[in-house]
């Protein structure tokens, strides 16, 4: 028995780093995964993996979101993962960047969320949402993360009204708020700033215990927000960053 068995489970982000790491941990725990991502390259990694169906899905467009959720019968889990960190103080910031990031971090979440919403409502039986926030929020501010951390913010007060609005539902709301996780996306951002090495180096630096995160460390956490292990857990903000913020 999976802890996830006969749960339909749909992400974002999911070709590469947390979001694949959640794809693949979760078909083994018996969900029927509903992996999705803008680039569909990325996908292909998964196709083939028991459990795991993969869908090219841009969170930007609102009517692929709209086509992708009414072409499903029913869904029990949505992981919104899907993100992107801005480097930068506010002097480095301009208007496109903030829309970008808004859009991306914040307003995919309301879109998605505004079409599946109603489909766990219908079905009666409840349902886990789970949106990624970061401990760059309400929550610890950091260096050059300017936009980043206000998106984030707005991410853990979204998250908030949700839980409120539709506990009567039985729709539970969590936020995830990692740290420094090893990802892709992290050595293609620490490649940008023209010393890997160096940005390597500085991030394990602030890392109270001395190392990054593991993609499948954020997995495991999302695992048990999706699993009926949670069910008295609504409108909570689940940090796990080593340490960084304490």
């Amino acid at each position: 028995m999976g802890r996830l068995d006969g749960k339909v489970f749909v992400l974002s982000a999911a070709g590469q780093g947390i979001g694949k790491a959640v794809a693949l941990m979760a078909a083994k725990e018996g969900a029927k995964v509903i992996a999705t991502d803008v680039n569909g390259e990325l996908l292909k990694q998964l196709e083939g993996v028991p459990g795991i169906q993969t869908q090219v899905l841009d969170v930007l467009n609102k009517q692929e979101i709209e086509k992708f959720a009414n072409s499903l019968d029913s869904v029990d889990v949505l992981f919104n993962c899907a993100g992107f960190v801005h480097h930068g103080t506010l002097l480095d910031c301009a208007e496109k960047d903030w829309d970008f990031s808004f859009n991306l971090n914040v307003k995919s979440v309301y879109t998605m969320c505004s079409y599946f919403v109603p489909k766990l409502i219908a079905q009666g039986r409840g349902g886990s949402i789970i949106n990624m926030a970061s401990v760059v929020s309400s929550i610890k501010g950091a260096p050059n993360r300017l936009v980043y951390g206000a998106t984030k913010a707005a991410v853990i007060g979204l998250n908030k009204s949700l839980a409120v609005d539709f506990v009567q539902h039985k729709i539970r709301f969590n936020t995830i708020c990692p740290g420094t996780v090893d990802t892709p996306s992290l050595r293609d951002r620490m490649a940008a700033q023209g010393d890997p090495e160096q940005a390597y180096k500085d991030f394990i630096a602030r890392q109270k215990l001395g190392r990054l995160g593991t993609p499948d460390e954020i997995a495991y956490l999302v695992v048990y927000l999706a699993s009926d292990e949670s069910n008295f857990v609504t409108g909570q903000d689940f940090i796990i960053d080593g340490g960084w913020s304490i």
